[in-house]
């Protein structure tokens, strides 16, 4: 069975709330309000958030309650910027991918 977009996110939560690093949440941030997955209200509310891991589970949650179509911008960003937590994540089955 294949999983919807925004259940890949919601399932790696935990993991990307503990690994995701500054640089990509950062990233991430400027990909989503790009594609329009996000207003420039909902990142910098992302950006405010006091820790990383904070400004991280902000953001999955944020993209996960907007369903399968911003779980997929996502996830392509994801993979796109740090291939091997994305391959950790489940999001991609291997680095090459």
């Amino acid at each position: 069975m294949i999983s919807l977009p925004e259940e890949l996110l919601r399932n790696s939560r935990l993991e990307f709330v503990n690994r995701a690093s500054d640089p990509l949440i950062k990233g991430l941030l400027d990909d989503l309000l790009q594609h329009k997955v996000i207003n420039s209200a909902e990142k910098d509310f992302v950006k405010d958030q006091s820790g990383r891991a904070d400004r991280a589970g902000e953001l999955i949650d944020m993209v996960v309650n907007k369903g399968s179509e911003a779980s997929q911008k996502m996830i392509d960003s994801m993979k796109v910027r740090d291939r091997y937590l994305s391959s950790t994540l489940g999001l991609i089955s291997s680095p090459t991918g």
